[in-house]
């Protein structure tokens, strides 16, 4: 079973210098392309182009790491390297499994900015 997500907002600010203006832009463009980096993901895997696939896989190991989430990222990075290798057959249950905790990580930096707000 995999972690759940925790917002950590003090390590977060603690690695952009404390700038609380940064950490709400990044939540908020976050919010803003979820439903599009799910739907993206989806699309290459389901379009079986692995490149594609992998350059998202990428860019989502990059987002969940932005937030501290390492169970995520690691999630992303097992895709990124099975589509490394050009055979991405079989992988609907990992590309399903990091589209939820997408949206679960989502859910959590909705609930943060609401507390904030």
């Amino acid at each position: 079973m995999t972690e759940l997500f925790v917002f950590d907002r003090e390590l977060i600010l603690d690695r952009l210098g404390g700038d609380e203006e940064i950490v709400t832009m990044m939540i908020d463009l976050y919010l803003q392309d979820v439903e599009r980096t799910a739907r993206s993901l989806a699309d290459a895997f389901a379009q079986g182009q692995a490149d594609a696939f992998m350059r998202e896989a990428h860019t989502i190991k990059g987002l969940l790491a932005t937030f501290s989430d390492d169970a995520g990222a690691a999630k992303a990075f097992v895709i990124e390297q099975q589509a490394k290798t050009g055979e991405i057959s079989g992988l609907q249950p990992a590309v399903a499994a990091l589209q939820r905790r997408l949206y679960e990580v989502a859910d959590v930096l909705r609930r943060e900015m609401g507390s904030v707000r």
